[in-house]
């Protein structure tokens, strides 16, 4: 592998179950049109020709079958695949991720598994971005919806509006969020829980250091709820009517 190459690698965290999309399989499990969520995650990261490594970390009982997941689905020849064990959150898997790392990687993606259909030319903003010298690079979009602060009730109750946030100043966020390897160990290191620790930028944040925002896009939404599944098999569809596949 050439120099460039061999300095970048992704880490997806996919031990979580997915309970908003109900009973059933872990949510990276679950097959758009035909193929686990998690294979189509893996291919579009692997995609990048900057991405030399990607590291899947399972659920904890579950190592050896999203090893033979990911052997019974074709991945592009020139990327690496390694499937580690997590933890009981995603901080914990991102950090068991990151240690599995080897030496010479200096820039970290982490991605999440429910984002299957981001474009590699997204993925690629975000290496650019730390190549260039940014820390903490997060793809993003404008918000279509107003968004109103609340306090927060009982399940089904009114709300009371607190506040208005004006929608110019912010942003939805996205993955694969990009950083300087060093960055990312240090901030995991720092051991935060709360809000931040569900967002490796966040973490980031809470150190001190600049993150940076780049364009995210429409397709790399997140899988959540089953009216996702319903658009993710749209965009496949389309994808494969353009592609002539």
């Amino acid at each position: 592998m050439s120099d460039v190459t061999s300095r970048t690698a992704a880490v997806i965290p996919a031990a979580g179950r997915g309970v908003r999309l109900g009973p059933g399989a872990p949510k990276a499990l679950r097959a758009l049109s035909g193929t686990p969520m998690l294979v189509h995650a893996v291919r579009a990261l692997a995609a990048s020709r900057a991405v030399s490594l990607v590291v899947v970390v399972a659920p904890p009982d579950g190592a050896a079958e999203v090893k033979t997941l990911l052997a019974d689905h074709a991945l592009p020849e020139r990327t690496d695949f390694l499937v580690v064990p997590g933890g009981a959150t995603r901080q914990e898997s991102v950090k068991l991720g990151l240690d599995a790392l080897p030496p010479g990687v200096d820039i970290v993606l982490v991605h999440d598994a429910a984002r299957p259909l981001v474009p590699v030319d997204t993925v690629d903003g975000v290496i650019e971005a730390v190549r260039d010298g940014a820390r903490a690079v997060v793809p993003a979009l404008p918000l279509a919806d107003t968004v109103k602060e609340v306090e927060p009730g009982a399940p089904g109750e009114p709300e009371p509006v607190v506040a208005t946030p004006e929608r110019a100043r912010l942003r939805a966020v996205q993955t694969p969020q990009g950083f300087d390897r060093a960055t990312l160990v240090r901030a995991h290191e720092a051991d935060v829980v709360g809000e931040g620790a569900t967002d490796d930028a966040g973490l980031v944040e809470r150190l001190g250091e600049p993150v940076v925002l780049v364009p995210g896009h429409e397709e790399a939404f997140k899988v959540t709820r089953p009216l996702d599944l319903v658009l993710a098999e749209a965009v496949l569809a389309r994808r494969r009517a353009n592609d002539g596949f």
